[in-house]
């Protein structure tokens, strides 16, 4: 049919339960807007996947430490101490669970999430609770896909950092990538 477009599939998932879906790897380019932004300290990358985060963050000159529930660390039972600030791209199927625990955790954070995180009531609670800063990307980011791999056609959502504690000094930045 002109003009439909398949209907949108959500798959919500289980905290501490890793799905196939739900391990798509963040290039280390993804990190640059966040940068300027982040302290010298401690970060936690707690669904560091294949470490490409975490690599990117090493070579920006940080003390970085990787857990990933694959590596038997589940992000919503444990934390390793030490950290300061936590980065990551959290499991799509989790998000909103992952948003709440990041903020029950108190510490600084910057969540790569789908920018229509914005328009969900269960986010904006959270946001008009406890504040939000967001780094609106100007292309959408190239994930590698658990099944195909680095297709470079860039993901089919826009996707911003979502922070809290980082004091970007307004509530959206807008960032070439």
């Amino acid at each position: 049919m002109i003009g439909m477009r398949a209907k949108k599939t959500t798959r919500p998932g289980k905290p501490g339960i890793s799905h196939l879906y739900d391990r798509c790897q963040t290039p280390p380019y993804a990190l640059a807007p966040l940068l300027p932004y982040l302290p010298d300290r401690v970060i936690w990358e707690p669904a560091a996947g294949e470490g490409l985060l975490v690599r990117g963050l090493m070579e920006a000159g940080f003390t970085v430490i990787g857990t990933d529930i694959l590596m038997g660390d589940n992000f919503f039972e444990t934390c390793p101490p030490g950290w300061d600030v936590q980065v990551t791209n959290p499991p799509f199927s989790t998000k909103y669970h992952w948003l709440a625990h990041s903020y029950d955790l108190g510490r600084p954070f910057a969540l790569l999430m789908p920018v229509e995180v914005l328009g969900a009531a269960r986010a904006q609670r959270l946001f008009a609770a406890y504040g939000v800063e967001v780094i609106l990307l100007d292309k959408r980011v190239n994930f590698k896909m658990p099944n195909l791999g680095w297709s470079g056609r860039g993901a089919h959502f826009a996707s911003a950092w979502f922070t809290w504690g980082l004091g970007l000094g307004q509530a959206l930045t807008f960032a070439h990538i």
